[in-house]
């Protein structure tokens, strides 16, 4: 129930304020109750506040607010990076303007071959490769009150398209 009216308030907010991500797959999971598999809902942590630890809502508030600032703030910075990225990754290594060395190095980091190792489970007949969740995100969203525009009285036709002679 708390799931479907965070939807609704998301939806609403969206709409009020002119938003369209997120707006017609939602709309579409509050209007059939079906699941969104991208609204699912984790379960707390085991180190989350309890009764007598929780801060108060000024606190709480603040704290929103400047995680919601960064993130923004940190998704305008990983656009900014990509842009220029896209310069400078198709540029010979070399020293650029006195100041910028550009250069290619190896990284010590390693992922899995996933392809490779698929392979070796259906050789040795193992079924599917097991696979884990990553951590839950933390999502933080304003869903701060907003002015709905009041309803205006429209004649059926309006609504509905249909030609209806509205002086009968």
């Amino acid at each position: 129930m708390f799931r479907t009216a965070l939807q609704l308030a998301r939806i609403a907010t969206a709409a009020v304020t002119g938003t369209v991500t997120g707006v017609v797959s939602g709309t579409v999971t509050a209007l059939t109750g079906g699941t969104d598999d991208r609204d699912l809902l984790a379960p707390d942590p085991a180190d989350v506040f309890n009764a007598d630890e929780v801060p108060t809502e000024e606190e709480i508030s603040a704290s929103a607010a400047a995680y919601a600032k960064a993130a923004d703030q940190a998704r305008a910075a990983e656009r900014n990076k990509r842009a220029a990225k896209k310069l400078i990754s198709r540029l010979p290594a070399g020293l650029y303007g006195g100041r910028w060395l550009i250069e290619r190095v190896v990284s010590t980091r390693q992922t899995p071959d996933l392809d490779a190792i698929r392979a070796t489970y259906k050789r040795h007949g193992l079924g599917e490769v097991p696979m884990k969740e990553v951590a839950a995100s933390l999502r933080v969203t304003d869903i701060a009150p907003v002015t709905v525009p009041a309803p205006v009285d429209l004649p059926v036709a309006a609504v509905t398209g249909a030609d209806v002679d509205v002086a009968a």
